[in-house]
C-alpha cells in the first residue's frame, strides 16, 4: 500500500532534477480529488476493459487489472491508503498502488489516455451521482412540507408583502410555494445530469489518440449517453461542474428563505411555529433561550454555495484552450458543494416536519380586516366601478377606521355607504377570510379547492420520483 515512505512526484514532463518542494506543495491536490477515488477505479476499469476488447492490452492482464482495482477501491473506502503528498493526486495514488498489487501490468492501464480526459471523467460521473443524490434530498423536503401542507389546509395566516401583512392565504398554499421551489430545482439538476452525461474518455490531452479505443463502448459501459464531440473542448470543459455548482447555489438561496421563515416564525413577535427541541438549540449564557440555528445555517450556507459558484466561474473565465492547471483549483467548490446542501436539505426536513404550528397566532394575525381590505376594493368594481376610484374609497374608510380607533372590519354598513353610494349592507360579509379563500379557485391560486388540487399533484409526482 502507499505509505508515507517519500516518492518522486510523477512528473507532466520529462525534466531534469527534482522539483522544488514549494512546487511540489503548490501541485497537490490529493487532500481534494481524493474524494473521487471510485470514480477513478471505475473509470480506468471501463477503459481497461475497453483496451482488451480492441486488442491492445491482453485480456488476462486487463482481468487481472480490474480485479486488482477492485481491490483499491476497497481500500480507499476503508481508508487503508494513506494519502502522500509526492503522488499529488487521486489518479497517481491508484496508479501506485495498482503497481503494487500487479507490478508491471500497471503499466498498460494508461494506454490512450491523458490524465486530462481522465479527470474529465472523473468529474463528469460525480456530477451524474450528485445530481441524483441532490435531487433526493430535495424530495424528501419536499414530501416534509407536503406533510405539513395537507395537515394545515384550513390554517390561515396572512400572506405578507414587503413583509407587512397583505392578504390571507391558507398556511398549505405557504407551505407549497416553497415545494414549488425545489421542484424547479430538482428539475435543473436532472437537466445538469442529462447534459454531464457524456464520456470524455479517448479526447487524451488535447487531441486524441492514435490508438484505436471504442469510445462510445467506454460510455455505454459507465451508463453515460454518449461521447464528447470536441476533443480540445472535453479536455478544458468544466460547464456541468458550474450547471451543478449555480443548482446548488440556487437550490440554497431557496433554503435560505424557508430558514428565514422559520427564523422569523419562531420568534415571540410572530410566534407562528415552534421548533422541536431536536431541532433547536440552547444558549451558553441564557438558560431561557431556544435559538432557530437551523434556519441560520441554511441562511449561512447560502453565502458558501453562491461562493462556490463565483469560485468556479473565475476559474475558467480567461483560460484558453484547452487544458491549464487552473483545472485543478475546480475540486474544492465542486466535491464539497453538493454535500453541503444535503445537509442543510435533510435538517430543514426534519425540522419542518416536527415543528408545531399555532394555528390560532396565524388566524390572530389576520387582524381587523386589513387583510380583506382589496376584497372590498373587488366588492366595488364587481358593481361597475372602476378599480382606481374603489381602492381610492378603501383607502379613505381605512383612514376613518383609524380615525375613529376601530378595525376596518368594525365600520357600520352606513359608515362604508356614506364612503361610496355602491356600498351595500352586504359589503360587511368581505370580512369572513375563509369566504374569501373560497372566491379565490383560479389555477395556483389560494382557493381551497385549488389547494387540495396542488396537494394531490405533487403527491403524485413525489410518488412517481418526478
Amino acid at each position: 500500500m502507499a505509505g508515507a515512505r517519500k516518492a518522486r512526484p510523477v512528473s507532466r514532463a520529462a525534466l531534469a532534477g527534482e522539483a522544488d518542494p514549494r512546487l511540489v506543495a503548490l501541485s497537490v491536490s490529493i487532500q481534494d480529488d481524493g474524494a473521487l477515488y471510485a470514480e477513478d477505479v471505475r473509470g480506468s476499469q471501463a477503459h481497461v476493459s475497453m483496451l482488451a476488447r480492441q486488442g491492445i492490452v491482453p485480456k488476462a492482464v486487463a482481468r487481472r487489472l480490474v480485479k486488482a482495482l477492485d481491490r483499491v477501491r476497497a481500500e480507499f473506502a476503508a481508508g487503508r491508503i494513506a494519502f502522500d503528498p509526492a503522488l499529488e493526486d487521486v489518479h497517481t495514488h491508484v496508479e501506485r498502488r495498482l503497481g503494487e498489487l500487479t507490478g508491471k501490468d500497471a503499466g498498460y492501464l494508461h494506454a490512450g489516455r491523458s490524465r486530462n480526459d481522465q479527470v474529465g471523467l472523473d468529474e463528469r460521473l460525480f456530477i451524474v451521482g450528485a445530481c441524483g443524490r441532490t435531487g433526493a434530498a430535495l424530495a424528501r423536503l419536499q414530501r416534509a412540507l407536503l406533510g405539513q401542507a395537507r395537515a394545515h389546509e384550513r390554517t390561515l395566516l396572512p400572506g405578507y408583502t414587503h413583509l407587512q401583512r397583505a392578504q390571507p392565504v391558507s398556511l398549505a398554499h405557504h407551505l407549497l410555494a416553497y415545494v414549488e421551489m425545489l421542484g424547479r430545482d430538482r428539475a435543473r439538476l436532472a437537466e445538469v445530469k442529462a447534459r454531464a452525461a457524456v464520456s470524455p474518455l479517448g479526447s487524451g490531452a488535447l487531441a486524441g489518440t492514435t490508438l484505436r479505443l471504442d469510445r462510445e463502448a467506454v460510455a455505454a459501459s459507465l451508463g453515460l449517453a454518449g461521447v464528447t464531440r470536441n476533443s480540445l473542448d472535453a479536455v478544458s470543459d468544466r460547464d456541468s461542474a458550474i450547471e451543478l455548482l449555480f443548482a446548488v447555489a440556487l437550490s440554497a438561496v431557496h433554503l435560505s428563505r424557508l430558514g428565514e421563515e422559520i427564523v422569523l416564525w419562531t420568534t415571540r413577535e410572530f410566534g407562528f411555529m415552534t421548533l422541536d427541541d431536536a431541532f433547536a438549540t440552547g444558549s451558553s449564557l441564557m438558560p431561557q433561550k431556544k435559538n432557530p440555528d437551523v434556519g441560520e445555517l441554511a441562511r449561512g450556507r447560502a453565502g458558501r454555495a453562491i461562493g462556490d459558484l463565483v469560485t468556479l466561474l473565475s476559474i475558467v473565465k480567461n483560460l484558453p484552450l484547452s487544458y491549464n492547471r487552473d483545472l485543478q483549483e475546480d475540486k474544492r467548490p465542486l466535491l464539497s458543494g453538493p454535500d453541503a446542501l444535503i445537509l442543510t436539505t435533510d435538517a430543514l426536513a426534519g425540522a419542518v416536519e416536527t415543528a408545531t404550528y399555532h394555528a390560532d397566532r396565524m388566524e390572530a394575525a389576520l387582524g381587523g380586516g386589513e387583510a380583506l381590505a382589496t376584497d372590498v376594493a373587488e366588492y366595488l368594481v364587481e358593481r361597475g366601478v372602476p378599480f382606481r376610484q374603489a381602492h381610492e374609497a378603501v383607502g379613505a374608510a381605512a383612514k376613518l377606521a383609524a380615525r375613529l380607533g376601530k378595525p376596518l372590519a368594525a365600520l357600520t354598513a352606513a359608515e362604508w355607504r356614506a364612503l361610496h353610494p355602491r356600498f351595500e349592507k352586504d359589503v360587511l360579509r368581505c370580512f369572513d377570510a375563509r369566504r374569501s379563500l373560497r372566491r379565490r379557485e383560479l389555477p395556483g391560486a389560494p382557493g381551497p379547492k385549488a389547494v387540495r388540487g396542488e396537494l394531490r399533484r405533487w403527491e403524485k409526482a413525489l410518488r412517481s420520483g418526478s
